[in-house]
């Protein structure tokens, strides 16, 4: 069983940054693949951005490439990514979840949902 924990949101205005942190324990398999998603009111929850065990891999939603950027801890830390998020819009208020993904190419979740972190973005 795997468990995530995800840290780091709030209210902040547009153009203002956040950095969210997710930490992943338990049975997370050899190779894991990390990502983030997220959930607006009453929409689906969607793709973020995603990265590889060793980091190598990212990618991103389009509407969040050249604002959001996806890490991982390295060493002791190597289960916690973090998701730094600059120019923040309205339309990136949602909770943010953490998974872990079957891989880059099939980013389907395979862990139980954690709490959550909110971000709220004011105009």
């Amino acid at each position: 069983q795997v468990q995530l924990v995800e840290s780091g949101g709030g209210s902040v205005q547009v153009g203002e940054s956040l950095r969210l942190s997710c930490t992943a324990s338990g049975e997370l398999g050899i190779t894991y693949t990390l990502a983030w998603f997220r959930q607006a009111p009453e929409k689906d929850r969607e793709l973020v951005a995603l990265i590889s065990r060793s980091g190598s891999i990212t990618d991103y939603a389009d509407s969040v490439k050249g604002r959001f950027s996806i890490s991982r801890g390295d060493g002791k830390n190597k289960n916690t990514i973090y998701l730094q998020m600059n120019n923040l819009q309205p339309e990136d208020t949602a909770a943010y979840y953490c998974n872990v993904i079957e891989s880059p190419r099939q980013p389907t979740p395979v862990a139980s949902w954690g709490q959550g972190t909110q971000v709220t973005v004011a105009s």
